[in-house]
């Protein structure tokens, strides 16, 4: 039994080595480097330790601008597009003879580049001299003017850029809400059904309760993912974000490293770990609430 014991971490020493040299090596950097004050990337060498870093971001305009664009697209994107997928998956598993088909096709987006979708986006509702794109074509069906969706307002860039994180996270979601309503015990609608219940209170009390995991498990996920976007807004807006008002939190963190104004990985360093902070406290208020329901 002890050499079977010794074998097994002997087993666990590969992934370990792995994980420390390829994650917790380079977070313990990236906590030092938010520290050290006055870092020269040239000779890599610095003036102290202190806060100086961290207070430097966050009244650094472009970080507010980056932390505004990006708590805007997770509180828009994350509840919309898990809403819409498990409508659309309710829908697929009520016609069960043409599910798989309509499966693949929502699962298409999720296969493809997503610069090339960005690309497809971008054509779609830019306004040029010389076209106002299919979206404003069929915004002036119903007599609106032209609105310069790429260029133009804020407001009108948002909603490009939270259209395209949704179209791209929508089939994923689908998939895992789909599998999670097929699994559900079919005696259990049958009862309900003999029982008399209405439609409604057997999705509220039967369907959501059973697939309830998996819904946290999306909402957790998509929180994450969307504090981490970064190629979306490239795939739409270009390189240049911080010129269109469209930047994130990873583009500042990107910016500061190898961007126009790159060299300061002290400063990258500070954004990211004020990003982690960021997605730890909701990842764990999202548990803690999932938690909650379950007692």
């Amino acid at each position: 039994m002890e050499n079977r014991d010794y074998k097994g971490y002997l087993y666990l020493v590969p992934a370990v080595l792995f994980l420390g040299i390829f994650l917790v090596y380079p977070l313990f950097d990236v906590f030092v480097y938010s520290f050290e004050e006055g870092y020269n990337f040239a000779s890599q060498t610095y003036r102290g330790f202190g806060w100086y870093n961290f207070r430097y971001v966050l009244r650094d305009p472009y970080f507010l601008q980056a932390l505004k664009n990006t708590l805007f697209l997770v509180f828009i994107t994350v509840p919309l597009s898990t809403g819409l997928a498990l409508l659309l998956s309710v829908a697929l598993c009520s016609i069960p003879k043409v599910r798989e088909l309509f499966q693949t096709i929502f699962f298409l987006p999720y296969v493809t580049n997503t610069l090339a979708v960005g690309l497809v986006f971008m054509i779609l509702f830019q306004k040029t001299p010389y076209s106002d794109g299919l979206m404003n074509l069929l915004l002036s069906v119903f007599g609106i003017a032209p609105i310069d969706f790429i260029g133009g307002p804020y407001a009108a860039k948002l909603f490009v850029l939270s259209f395209y994180t949704i179209w791209i996270v929508l089939p994923f979601k689908i998939l895992i809400l789909t599998s999670a309503l097929t699994s559900v015990d079919e005696g259990l609608y049958r009862a309900a059904r003999i029982d008399g219940t209405p439609p409604g209170r057997i999705f509220f009390r039967i369907t959501l309760p059973m697939i309830r995991p998996m819904i946290f498990y999306l909402i957790i996920t998509g929180f994450i993912g969307a504090f981490k976007a970064y190629s979306d807004a490239v795939a739409i807006f270009g390189v240049n974000l911080n010129a269109a008002g469209m930047n994130t939190i990873v583009g500042y963190v990107y910016d500061m490293l190898y961007g126009d104004s790159g060299g300061y990985p002290s400063y990258a360093s500070a954004a990211a770990i004020l990003l982690f902070a960021i997605v730890l406290t909701i990842t764990t208020v999202n548990l803690l609430v999932r938690n909650r329901g379950r007692n």
